[in-house]
């Protein structure tokens, strides 16, 4: 009877101390509720104007951001094929589906989510030019629901225009875009700006879509002594177009971020976009777990920019090499 009694009593503390054990998991679980990696799924609209390898980096570092943080995020990526018609169609979709947070990748998919909704969070990046855009009013002004980080250093283009007029002093220099594009718009008259005073002088070709690239690129070539080309959407989609013609005309193409150097262009001041990505990604999960509010980010410019060389494309385009250049990060031709 009392060997009974005795198993009796051991059973009834075996089972408090497992209760006591399970009210404190509980409670460690709820002290964490709404922290990054609390297990809350977060739904993010990504778009952007189209594909290439700049974009698709930043987009990469964006997702990495936020999944080295812990959130559980789906997303619902979109890409408007150079279409403006689709980037509305896709800003209006997010919109009716409610999400959480869009990821707008270039100033027309900026541009197309701001004018769908003033409510949901807008993170952008691969955008040149925020405050020329209208999408900010300054760069430590940024607007109730939208912020990010800029692909322009502020010195990206001052020293680009520098390396060509030391390196290829009295160039007609060919520049190629797309008028219909502001960030463009907007580089090619920091491109004039900085021109000012050197020896350079300026021939321009203006596209409205990819198709009519080469074409611009060929009719140029008799006039330009080095061909320029922007962080244009347009142009950078059909780029191959335009080292085809370099290359077969012996002209140095200058490019205006490092991945295109993969695609066959010389040289550039450049930018990771891997990295502007990331750190627009990195604001992201403030503003998803509620630590900052969009209007509390001022807008980011990259960190740094180095000079980036691609030593087979100034073979290709008989571009006599400068030890001077041993120093620059060498890029290989995909």
């Amino acid at each position: 009877m009392k060997k009974g009694l005795l198993m009796l009593v051991m059973l009834i503390g075996m089972m408090m101390i497992a209760a006591c054990g399970s009210n404190e998991s509980s409670g460690a679980e709820d002290s964490d509720s709404g922290s990054e990696g609390s297990g809350e799924t977060y739904t993010i609209g990504a778009t952007q104007i189209l594909e290439h390898p700049s974009l698709d980096a930043a987009y990469k570092g964006f997702k990495d951001a936020i999944s080295e943080a812990g959130l559980n995020v789906e997303y619902d990526y979109q890409s408007a094929q150079n279409d403006m018609n689709n980037v509305s169609a896709i800003s209006n979709k997010f919109v009716t589906d409610g999400v959480d947070l869009i990821f707008a990748n270039s100033t027309p998919s900026a541009l197309g989510a701001l004018q769908a909704t003033q409510d949901i969070p807008i993170l952008f990046t691969s955008v040149t030019d925020p405050v020329g855009a209208g999408l900010v009013e300054a760069m430590d002004k940024p607007g109730e629901n939208i912020t990010g980080v800029t692909d322009l250093h502020p010195d990206a283009i001052k020293k680009t225009v520098e390396f060509i007029d030391k390196y290829f002093e009295g160039a007609s220099v060919g520049l190629i875009y797309n008028a219909g594009e502001q960030n463009s718009v907007s580089q090619i008259e920091s491109v004039k700006k900085a021109a000012e005073g050197t020896s350079l002088t300026f021939v321009e070709r203006t596209v409205a879509n990819s198709s009519e690239v080469q074409q611009a690129a060929s009719t140029i070539v008799s006039e330009a002594d080095v061909i320029y080309v922007v962080t244009d959407n347009t142009v950078v989609s059909a780029l191959e177009t335009v080292v085809g013609v370099a290359n077969e005309q012996d002209i140095p193409l200058i490019v205006g971020e490092p991945n295109s150097l993969e695609k066959g262009g010389f040289a550039t001041y450049g930018i990771s976009y891997y990295d502007i990505g990331y750190r627009t990604g990195e604001m992201a999960v403030k503003v998803l777990t509620g630590k900052k509010e969009t209007s509390d980010i001022p807008v980011e410019y990259p960190p740094k920019i180095e000079l980036y060389i691609n030593k087979q494309a100034a073979e290709k385009q008989g571009i006599e090499w400068n030890s001077e250049w041993d120093e620059a990060k060498f890029v290989e031709e995909k």
